[in-house]
């Protein structure tokens, strides 16, 4: 009796691993005639080819994915090459579709079998290509299933693009193009200049006279006050500033609600009067914004006009403290010497002399005369004695004029020096009044200093002056200077971009951390 040959089905998973049908046992069925001895001379004949334990775990590898029973791993590589699959070279798709007996067909010793059954049956035939369409089919699959969720993923992705960055961003345009309130600005530019000193002027005063340095910090301080909340509530209170940004023709965004705090109103002036300082030319730059043309030049005009104030202010406490200070000064002097000159005059008055010098010099030559005679009279009186019978009469006669001439010069010297007790002695007259002259010559040298000094004074406060001109008038404008509302969509589109990318970089980055 011929009996049909068992046909051993085999599938291909993903890897091109071979593996048989589950409806069908993997490990083929040993011949009931084989003999136990037969099995073990198969093992020894496979241990004596000197398997490296690579190929030998390959092979117990292959058998598990085969669905095997092995014992050993000579016993894996006997029940493969049973099977016709040969562990250590993949075998082609074909090879593992076709049947070992088929395979084995037309070899001396083996039974040729029928190629059909000779009934047929209900189990349809395998292709060999069933196993690549499977394949193929299972990648198609998930390439439709990649694009699908790509397609998912980018629809996402353009929602929410149009929900934080399409929509906030033409919600933006159509205000700066429909609602916003046209606005116009004045510009203009001032300058702080400095007087100009004498020529002659040196060191370090003047060295940087002329240039941006030496108003640098009077500019800067205009600068401040022009930004301050004092000069808000000075154009305030001169111009109504408040009540023309509350006026209802403004749209909300930008009016000034009424009744609104001078913070609230602060706040607003710092958005629509924009002031800058250029450090390298001195140059300050000041541009107001208004409602309406007309109403932006009078700000304009009434802040350059606060800030000319505020530069004539900065030094005017320093140019009255230099003039008061030297006007004093002179003063003072002028009274000493006024005192010196009254006490001069008082002296001479009482000594009744003019010039104690010139009364000195008189005396001193009376005195010089009178001794000179006194001399003359001695000799002549000598050249008497010298006679052989000198006579009487003149001798007594030139000793009595002798006489006379000694007590007219001690009377003149006592004159000078001692005096009676009623009338000042002539030195001490003469030391009163060279005492009162000298004290009136040295205010008078004072009085001279102090005038130089004020005078200096007076050249360093005029220098000290500061003068506001303006290089760039206001003009009011004739067409609205904002919104601009191409930049502004165009920056807003920017912003909600910028912040979507650093709130999507900042999820992902917490997303990986987590999952990580």
């Amino acid at each position: 009796m011929t009996t049909k040959p068992r046909v051993k089905k085999f599938r291909i998973r993903r890897g091109g691993v071979v593996q048989p049908e589950a409806s069908e046992s993997a490990a083929p069925k040993a011949e009931d005639t084989t003999t136990a001895t037969t099995v073990e001379a198969e093992i020894a004949a496979i241990t004596q080819e000197g398997l490296t334990a690579r190929q030998l775990r390959i092979a117990r590898r292959t058998a598990q994915k085969q669905g095997l029973t092995v014992a050993s791993d000579y016993d894996a590589v006997r029940q493969l090459r049973n099977a016709g699959v040969d562990p250590f070279q993949r075998s082609s798709v074909l090879e593992v579709m076709t049947p070992p007996d088929a395979q084995h067909a037309g070899k001396p010793g083996m039974v040729q079998l029928p190629d059909k059954p000779s009934q047929p049956t209900n189990v349809p035939a395998r292709r060999a290509t069933d196993g690549l369409d499977q394949r193929v089919s299972e990648i198609t699959a998930i390439q439709r299933d990649i694009a699908r969720r790509r397609r998912r993923k980018l629809f996402l992705l353009f929602t929410r693009l149009a929900f934080f960055v399409f929509l906030p961003t033409a919600l933006v345009g159509w205000y700066y193009y429909t609602i916003a309130t046209p606005m116009y600005a004045t510009k203009s530019e001032i300058v702080i200049q400095q007087a100009q000193p004498q020529q002659g002027g040196g060191g370090f005063a003047s060295l940087f006279q002329g240039t941006s340095m030496a108003t640098q910090q009077d500019s800067i301080s205009v600068q401040s006050y022009l930004a301050s909340r004092e000069a808000m509530l000075r154009l305030d209170a001169d111009y109504g500033f408040k009540d023309h940004f509350s006026d209802p023709a403004i749209d909300e965004i930008q009016r000034l609600p009424t009744g609104a705090t001078n913070e609230d109103a602060f706040n607003l002036y710092t958005d629509h009067v924009r002031i800058s300082y250029d450090p390298t030319e001195g140059i300050i730059r000041m541009e107001v914004i208004a409602a309406d043309p007309q109403t932006s030049h009078t700000f304009s005009e009434a802040l350059i006009g606060y800030a000319e104030e505020q530069v004539d202010q900065l030094t005017s406490r320093l140019r009255s403290d230099q003039m008061s200070g030297a006007r004093d000064s002179y003063e003072a002097a002028e009274a000493r010497r006024a005192a010196a000159l009254a006490a001069w005059l008082e002296i001479q008055e009482e000594y009744q002399q003019i010039d104690a010098a010139g009364e000195v010099g008189a005396l001193m030559g009376q005195i010089s005369s009178l001794e000179s005679e006194k001399q003359r009279q001695e000799l002549i009186l000598q050249s008497r004695l010298n006679a052989q019978r000198p006579s009487e009469v003149q001798v007594q006669a030139l000793r009595a004029q002798i006489s006379n001439i000694d007590g007219l010069i001690a009377e003149l010297r006592e004159q000078m020096t001692a005096g009676s007790t009623s009338v000042t002695s002539l030195a001490a007259q003469n030391t009163a009044l060279r005492t009162a002259e000298e004290n009136y010559t040295f205010q008078t040298l004072l009085v001279q200093q102090a005038l130089t000094q004020m005078e200096t004074a007076q050249i360093e406060a005029n220098r000290q002056v500061r003068y506001l001109s303006q290089s760039v008038r206001p003009i009011a404008p004739d067409e609205a200077t904002y919104p601009r509302a191409f930049e502004n969509t165009i920056l807003a589109f920017l912003i909600f971009s910028g912040i979507y990318l650093m709130i999507s970089l900042t999820a992902s980055i917490l997303r990986e951390q987590v999952s990580s």
